[in-house]
């Protein structure tokens, strides 16, 4: 009998989410505001507000950023520095449609406009760039380090010099990604941008709950941006959130948020506005996922470990890990890399077909491909192995393209060190979902030694 397919990141229900949603039928709240939302919200907000120990350093960094958001905004951060080394945060999140949304809205926020560039990290899904230019600015790709696979801090300081030299003005934002779940080198990133007085907006997209020195994704950064696509560590079907630094950047957020309408008894506009609020129906979801949102982490870290433990000894094939103890990926997917000497079984039939949908879960592909290849794809051994472990009903995917090669971005300016390409040509993402078990773990494992050609 056929295995009943593994998916990479399925969604999963805590069955609180019927709760919510009733109660908003009931009450009629089927609009893009109302309680349902204010909780999701409020829940989120004690999330990601905590306590946490960390070094000295990290709470210079964080006032650093404070001080350079007060200069910039004319309103004070209350995220400070308390004693025995602990920071409290106060962070404002605002419910919206999607992550892309907040990524435009945070971007608008820092002052971002037609004729400006955003610097951006390559090695990330697109949903990170593509709102650069609905603001008709530029993007700037900067490549990865291979430790965490994400923004290399010593390219972005280059980038920002050359492109202050090359257009006589500073970039007007940074925007690093965390990668799968991994946390980026956030100390270094902020100090730079800290010298530099360029706001950071963190993409935790895929980095709900992981942290970096304790201290939760989304939080360092002047913005943070959450996803709840319906394949993330929490899901609201669609949707996405933005951290603000305080009541009054929330307050602005939610007003482009809500078509940027004024207090008049009739429709008034000064300025453009998004259909950007999330759906009362969606935080309602949102709302029963919060209740299971620890245990879904607690899941994708337990997955990791297994790997790791099942993967010991296999050559050829290595798991990419957490960099030092500072860093604590969610692991929202789990993630290795196919040395290019690995043998796999059918490999010379890789690429043989041109594929007529999506991998890894995307939907709505209306456009077919024109020829089976391009000229810049992963290893014709990484597409065999995903060939295979297809075949054996366990979906995976290859790493994010990088955006510097993308097609649509071959015009945009580009500093790389061939990171992101070279990890991009060997990786694959394994699944790592709150459906998978132990013993899914162990046969694709299996289904991975039985590929390799010995």
């Amino acid at each position: 009998m056929k295995r009943e397919r593994i998916y990479l990141c399925l969604a999963h229900m805590s069955g609180r989410e019927q709760d919510f949603i009733k109660e908003a039928f009931d009450t009629n709240w089927v609009v893009p505001m109302g309680p349902n939302v204010n909780g999701f919200e409020a829940d989120l907000e004690n999330f990601v507000n905590t306590k946490f120990s960390t070094h000295n350093t990290e709470c210079i960094i964080q006032n650093a950023q404070c001080t350079m958001d007060d200069a910039q905004s004319g309103s004070a951060d209350e995220n400070r520095v308390l004693g025995n080394g602990h920071c409290a945060l106060s962070k404002k999140v605002v419910g919206l449609s999607a992550g892309t949304a907040a990524v435009h809205l945070a971007l608008q926020a820092c002052g971002v406009g037609a004729g400006d560039e955003v610097i951006v990290q390559s090695f990330t899904f697109c949903a990170s760039s593509h709102p650069i230019t609905y603001l008709g600015a530029t993007p700037v790709f900067v490549d990865s380090e291979r430790e965490s696979w994400n923004m290399d801090p010593e390219l972005l300081e280059a980038a920002i010099k050359d492109r202050i030299a090359k257009t006589g003005k500073k970039p007007k934002a940074i925007v690093p990604v965390a990668l799968y779940g991994m946390p980026y080198a956030i100390d270094r990133i902020m100090e730079i941008a800290g010298r530099y007085e360029i706001p950071v907006i963190e993409d935790a997209a895929e980095g709900l709950g992981s942290r970096f020195d304790g201290q939760v994704l989304g939080t360092f950064g002047r913005y943070g941006v959450l996803s709840f696509n319906g394949n993330k560590m929490i899901t609201t079907s669609g949707g996405g959130a933005l951290i603000c630094p305080d009541e009054a950047s929330a307050k602005e957020i939610l007003y482009y948020a809500t078509q940027a309408r004024e207090a008049y008894p009739y429709y008034q506009h000064t300025d453009i506005g998004y259909n950007y609020r999330m759906s009362n129906i969606c935080a309602g979801i949102g709302r029963g996922q919060m209740t299971v949102i620890d245990d879904h982490i607690a899941h994708h870290k337990h997955v990791q470990a297994l790997y790791k433990e099942l993967l010991n000894g296999v050559g050829g094939v290595t798991l990419h890990e957490n960099p030092s103890p500072r860093y604590d990926s969610n692991f929202w997917l789990c993630t290795v890399t196919l040395d290019p000497s690995l043998k796999i079984k059918g490999q010379e039939n890789a690429y043989a077909e041109i594929l007529h949908g999506a991998v890894g879960g995307a939907a709505g592909v209306v456009h077919a491909a024109k020829t089976p290849t391009t000229d810049c794809q992963p290893n014709a051994n990484v597409e065999a192995m995903r060939l295979a472990l297809d075949a054996a009903n366990v979906e995976a995917r290859p790493l994010w393209k990088p955006m510097h090669r993308q097609p649509v971005y071959k015009d945009a300016p580009a500093y790389v060190n061939g990171v992101a390409e070279s990890l991009f040509a060997i990786g694959l993402c394994l699944p790592a979902g709150p459906y998978v078990t132990d013993d899914d773990v162990r046969y694709i494992v299996d289904t991975i030694k039985n590929s390799i050609d010995s």
